[in-house]
C-alpha cells in the first residue's frame, strides 16, 4: 500500500476517553493497581472483556470528532481527506475491543488506532501527522505542550447542557493569549495589572503577537475552509475567537489574524464578563481556554478543553492569582 500523504489534511489524535465515557472502566483498573499491582492489569482485562459489546456514553470529544468527520463529504475526488481522526489508546488490542466495537456501531469513519498496551500515546503523534491532540489525562497534554510538536488540550467532563449544532456545521471557540497567540501580554496583565496591560497592548496595536501553541491548528482550519466548495463567508466550519479583552487591547488581536490571513467568523471582546453564555450562543462543539477560572463554568455548557502553560513558563507561578482577564 502506498503511503499517505496527510500534510494538507486536519488530522486529529484523540484518546479512547475522549471520545467514549471510559470513566467506571478507569476507576475500576485504579482502584485495582491500588489495590494490587500485581493482579491490576489481569483483573481490569476480565473486566473490559466481560463488557466488549457494552454500549459506551460519548465523551467530551465525540461530538467535535463526528461533526469534523462530516465534512468529508465534500472531500475532492482524487485529493487527500479534509479531515482525519486516529483514536488513541494505553489500552492492549484486546481490551480495546470494546471502543473498536462503539466507533463501528456508531458508523464512525475512523480507520487507524493506536493500541499501546499501558505506554504513553504521545510517543505517537509524530507518526500519525496529529494536528490536534485531545485527551483527558494533564500529564500527556503537557507533554504535548512542553515539546510543541501540536496543539494538545485536557478535555473536561462532557457538559450537563447539550447544545444543539446546526446541522453540517463545525463550531470551535479559541480563547486568545497563551492559546492561540503567546503568554506575553498575559503575563503582563498578571504580573502590571489591567492599565498597564491596555497601555502595553495599545502602544504595540500594529505588533502582531507570537504565535500560541493554537496558532498552527488555526492555520490549518483556514486551510481546510479553502478547500470546502464554499466562500469562507458561508463556509460550514465556523471559528470564534472569545476573550476578555476591550478596547484599547482589541485592535492588536485584529491585526495579528489580518498579518496571519486567517479570517475568523466571530469575536467577542468581553471585557471581563462571563464566557459561558456568549459560547451557549455560539453552540460550539469545544471550546480552548488556558484558564480553571473560566473553563469551570464554561464546561457546564459547552465541551471544553486546557491548554496547559509549558512546564517552565513564568505564569506556572501565578496561577493562583485572579488576574485571570485572557
Amino acid at each position: 500500500m502506498a503511503a499517505v500523504d496527510l500534510s494538507d489534511t486536519l488530522v486529529i489524535g484523540i484518546t479512547a476517553t475522549a471520545l467514549f465515557d471510559l470513566s467506571e472502566a478507569d476507576r475500576v483498573f485504579r482502584a485495582a493497581f491500588e489495590k494490587d499491582k500485581e493482579t491490576a492489569v489481569r483483573d481490569y482485562r476480565a473486566y473490559m472483556l466481560e463488557r466488549e459489546h457494552d454500549n459506551l456514553a460519548d465523551g467530551t470529544g465525540m461530538p467535535l470528532v463526528e461533526a469534523l468527520l462530516g465534512l468529508n463529504q465534500y472531500q475532492p475526488e482524487g485529493e487527500a481527506p479534509l479531515v482525519h481522526v486516529v483514536v488513541m489508546s494505553r489500552n492492549s488490542p484486546e481490551t480495546g475491543l470494546q471502543v473498536l466495537h462503539n466507533i463501528r456501531r456508531k458508523g464512525l469513519p475512523i480507520s487507524r488506532h493506536a493500541f499501546t498496551g499501558g505506554e504513553s500515546v504521545v510517543d505517537y503523534l509524530d507518526t500519525f501527522d496529529v494536528d490536534l491532540f485531545l485527551t483527558t489525562r494533564s500529564k500527556d497534554a503537557q507533554k504535548v505542550i512542553d515539546a510543541g510538536s501540536c496543539a494538545a488540550a485536557t478535555l473536561k467532563e462532557p457538559p450537563e447542557i447539550h447544545v444543539k449544532v446546526p446541522e453540517g456545521q463545525v463550531r470551535i471557540a479559541f480563547d486568545g493569549d497563551a492559546v492561540l497567540f503567546d503568554e506575553g501580554s498575559e503575563f503582563v496583565y498578571k504580573t502590571a495589572g489591567l492599565q498597564a496591560f491596555e497601555k502595553h497592548e495599545d502602544s504595540k496595536k500594529d505588533e502582531p503577537m507570537i504565535d500560541g501553541p493554537y496558532a498552527i491548528l488555526l492555520r490549518k482550519l483556514s486551510r481546510l475552509q479553502e478547500r470546502l466548495p464554499f466562500s469562507v463567508e458561508f463556509s460550514p466550519v465556523r471559528i470564534s475567537i472569545v476573550t476578555a479583552r476591550s478596547s484599547p487591547s482589541e485592535m492588536r488581536v485584529i491585526n495579528t489574524l489580518r498579518h496571519w490571513g486567517v479570517y475568523v467568523d466571530e469575536m467577542f471582546f468581553l471585557g471581563g464578563l462571563e464566557k459561558s453564555k456568549v459560547l451557549k450562543a455560539f453552540n460550539s462543539h469545544i471550546f480552548f481556554d488556558d484558564q480553571d477560572l473560566h473553563l469551570e463554568t464554561v464546561s457546564h455548557t459547552v465541551p471544553a478543553g486546557k491548554v496547559p502553560y509549558k512546564s517552565d513558563s513564568p505564569l506556572n507561578k501565578l496561577g493562583g492569582r485572579k488576574l485571570c482577564l485572557m
